[in-house]
C-alpha cells in the first residue's frame, strides 16, 4: 500500500513538471513584423517577439522603459515594466516576452542577443533590420557583418 502511494505521488510530481514545462513552450514567437501582421489574432494572449532597438528610441518613463523595435521595416511600439538587463541598449537584437496592450507591447521580459556567435549564426537577423532613416539600429549603412 505505501508502494502504491510513493508511485502515485511521483507520477503527480512527474505530470505536474510536464504541464509546467508545457506551458512555457505555449508561449508564441514571432518577429516584429510577424506580430503587426497578425495583431487581431495574438489579442492579448502572450508570447514572445523579437526585432532590434530602433537607435534612438529608448526612453526612461518613470518605473517604465518606452522604445521600439523593428523587423523587416515594421515598428513595434514598446512599453517594458521594469528595469532592463544591463546590456539592453539602441541597436541590439531583442526578444520581449508579453502581449498587446492596444497598439502597444506591454513587455515585462528583455532577452539580449548580444553573442558574436549569435551575429555570425544568424546575419539575416542582425544586419538586415533597417532603421527609419536608411540605416541599420547601430547607425551604420546596411551592408555585410563587419570582419572580427
Amino acid at each position: 500500500m505505501r508502494i502504491a502511494a510513493v508511485v502515485v505521488i511521483v507520477i503527480a510530481a512527474i505530470g505536474f513538471l510536464v504541464f509546467k514545462g508545457l506551458g512555457d513552450a505555449t508561449v508564441y514567437f514571432k518577429t516584429a513584423d510577424e506580430a503587426i501582421a497578425e495583431k487581431d489574432e495574438l489579442g492579448t494572449q502572450r508570447f514572445r517577439v523579437e526585432g532590434a532597438v530602433v537607435t534612438d528610441s529608448v526612453r526612461q518613463d518613470g518605473d517604465d522603459v518606452r522604445f521600439e523595435i523593428i523587423s523587416a521595416g515594421e515598428v513595434v511600439p514598446v512599453v517594458h515594466r521594469g528595469d532592463p538587463p544591463e546590456l539592453f541598449k539602441s541597436g541590439i537584437p531583442v526578444v520581449l516576452e508579453g502581449h498587446w496592450q492596444g497598439d502597444v507591447y506591454a513587455s515585462d521580459r528583455i532577452l539580449v542577443k548580444h553573442t558574436t556567435e549569435y551575429r555570425e549564426e544568424n546575419p539575416d537577423r542582425t544586419d538586415d533590420y533597417v532603421g527609419r532613416a536608411g540605416q541599420n539600429p547601430t547607425g551604420q549603412a546596411p551592408g555585410p557583418p563587419a570582419e572580427s
